[in-house]
């Protein structure tokens, strides 16, 4: 099953999304920082039919500069809640990842209720004094590697050696890294492959999320919530998702083994179990 590639107006500007059709209730799925909802495919097209799966494209629908204190998460979660609502999409099933988990919370705080239920996968919940910094993209620990990130490749072959070597994919699963060769990239007049989310725009979105301490709306996040917090995952060190299910009036946590903060793309298969029993519930 390949999804429809859809736009929907919601106001300003045009919103591209993927649908996978179904009768069942709505599931919105939002991508992490630089990722694509292509990668959702592996999972929405399992949840397909019992359920009508939305994922929406956050990197292009608006332009804004890295150095001018990027594309706020503020803004992205308004635009949330418009598409949502544009779409006539009632308690949807949101499940998000990274920056796609953050902006799910930051959207149902200030616009909600919008979801029956969310899924957060590594949600961004950095410490409160990060979000009162002044920094630059050069000092922002992630935006300062993105707008450096290499964004040319003379093929697909040569891209995807060039990704199997680097730590951050390696333990992708396969379709995952097809899927990314073939739509997280896009071919050049010359024949070569860039980058379909600019460096520039992804160190934009990594900019845009110093814009809200999220640990100040967290308490108003009403609906059941499931966290999910990979075993291996860096962010452990300064993330402390076990405070958000804490403050979170309905929230459990539950932690993957044997995954990195890239939990979809690594274990899509587990990821495809939990969301099923969550949504159960």
């Amino acid at each position: 099953m390949r999804p429809e590639v859809l736009s929907q107006d919601i106001g300003e500007v045009e919103l591209q999304y993927l649908h996978w059709p179904g009768e069942g209730p709505a599931v919105v799925m939002l991508h992490a920082t630089g990722f694509l909802p292509w990668l959702w495919h592996p999972i929405a097209r399992e949840l397909a039919g019992p359920y009508r799966v939305i994922a929406p494209y956050f990197c292009d629908h608006r332009s804004f500069d890295p150095e001018e204190g990027g594309l706020s998460w503020l803004v992205i979660a308004e635009d949330l809640a418009v598409f949502m609502r544009r779409l006539g999409l009632e308690g949807p099933l949101v499940v998000g990842h990274s920056m796609g988990a953050t902006v799910a919370s930051i959207a149902e705080a200030l616009h909600g209720p919008l979801a029956a239920r969310m899924v957060l996968i590594e949600p961004i919940f950095l410490p409160s004094q990060f979000y009162a910094m002044d920094l630059t993209v050069e000092q922002h620990p992630l935006a300062s590697k993105s707008v450096r990130r290499r964004n040319r490749w003379n093929g697909e072959e040569e891209a995807r050696d060039y990704l199997s070597g680097k730590p951050l994919f390696s333990r992708w699963d396969r379709e995952m890294l097809d899927l990314y060769l073939r739509h997280g990239m896009t071919e050049t007049a010359d024949g070569g492959l860039e980058l379909s989310c600019h460096p520039k725009r992804e160190a934009a979105l990594f900019m845009g999320g110093m814009a809200v301490d999220p640990w100040e709306l967290l308490a108003k996040v009403s609906c059941p919530v499931l966290l999910m917090e990979s075993e291996e995952s860096e962010n452990r060190l300064v993330v402390d998702l076990r405070r958000a299910a804490a403050v979170m009036p309905d929230a459990e946590l539950e932690v993957v083994e044997g995954a990195g903060h890239l939990i979809p793309m690594e274990k899509p298969r587990e990821v495809l179990s939990i969301l099923r029993r969550f949504f159960a519930a």
